[in-house]
């Protein structure tokens, strides 16, 4: 009998490869929305995984964000039961229109409810399905908005219970697979959205393949690869130096003693610390903490998300809660 196609083998092998370190009986779940990169991953996982003897299940979020959103959810289940696919669940979420707009708060929605179906089916492993394509649209997202290594770094093909076997898959390679094993898949309409920033990010990587030349979704990745790990070991040497200043006040010294690209991770690690909601805490305010030390003039405190003050007097710097107003 004739093998896989190309576009199936390239994805099982991907799968079998993120489920190898796992015991026999690990439970691992597939997030599908239904679309053709979560049911080509589903597909891969419900072959590679009892192939491992694991036990391989799906969750598909609802996120009721349009019409008919419930029978797509349906659908999709469907599809995963039929894969061979158990346990399958459909959890229904409500978005929040929160300041992050819809989709922070459709994430933020989602994946609390994965993180709930892994804990409720003690699952080890929860698949999530980007590609290689979602991965350059992030970079570029990142670039746009100025963030710094962290957030060119991309998505990580692990965390946690989280992992993205796909990253390295196309996503018309996965969209292949699915027409190789005959699986009908479902476009979101959200997908062709220009209101959405990663659509609209979808479309200058496609812009820019065409006016530069093929391979720039395959760069921008490996650009994340390699950012990514020059992150990780910032982000060890700022964990390691802000452990060492040990608690405030600090002095001034001992802060400017780090290299730069160290104390704007130590200052965003100090800020946390001290009470400030990580969310808030952005390069200006690191970049103003960190004025000073490097352009001191007697200025005054500083007010950062917390509410917090920091401020510099005889050599050293403080960190505390803003008075209350009287």
């Amino acid at each position: 009998m004739p093998g896989p196609s190309p576009a199936v083998a390239a994805v099982r092998y991907a799968v079998r490869s993120a489920l190898a370190d796992l015991d026999p009986g690990a439970v691992v779940l597939v997030a599908c929305s239904g679309g053709a990169d979560s049911l080509a991953l589903a597909a891969a996982t419900a072959v590679e995984g009892p192939g491992l003897a694991l036990r391989a299940g799906a969750v598909v979020v609802d996120h009721g964000l349009q019409a008919g959103s419930a029978q797509v959810a349906a659908r999709a289940a469907e599809q995963c039961r039929a894969l061979g696919l158990d346990p399958v669940e459909v959890v229904a979420v409500e978005v929040a229109t929160g300041t992050g707009g819809v989709e922070a708060s459709a994430r933020d929605a989602r994946h609390a409810a994965l993180a709930a179906a892994a804990a409720q089916h003690g699952a080890v492993r929860l698949f999530l399905g980007h590609t290689l394509d979602d991965q350059a649209e992030q970079v570029l997202l990142g670039l746009a908005r100025g963030s710094g290594a962290r957030s060119l770094s991309g998505m990580p093909a692990a965390r946690g219970l989280l992992r993205r076997p796909l990253l390295g898959i196309t996503r018309e390679q996965t969209r292949q697979a699915c027409r190789d094993e005959g699986i009908a898949w479902w476009d979101d309409p959200m997908n062709e959205d220009p209101a959405y920033a990663r659509v609209r990010a979808r479309r200058a990587v496609t812009d820019l393949d065409r006016d530069l030349g093929p391979g720039i979704a395959a760069a921008l990745a490996r650009s994340a690869d390699q950012l990514r790990a020059d992150a990780d070991l910032l982000e060890a040497l700022a964990d390691a130096a802000t452990a060492d200043l040990g608690p405030g006040p600090w002095p001034v010294a001992a802060l400017v003693a780090n290299a730069p690209a160290l104390r704007s991770r130590v200052w965003r690690r100090l800020l946390v610390g001290a009470g400030a909601p990580p969310g808030q805490v952005s390069t200006r305010h690191t970049d103003a903490c960190d004025r000073l030390l490097t352009d001191w003039h007697g200025q005054r405190s500083l007010h950062v998300p917390g509410p917090l003050l920091v401020t510099r007097a005889d050599g050293l710097v403080t960190i505390a809660a803003r008075p209350p107003v009287e």
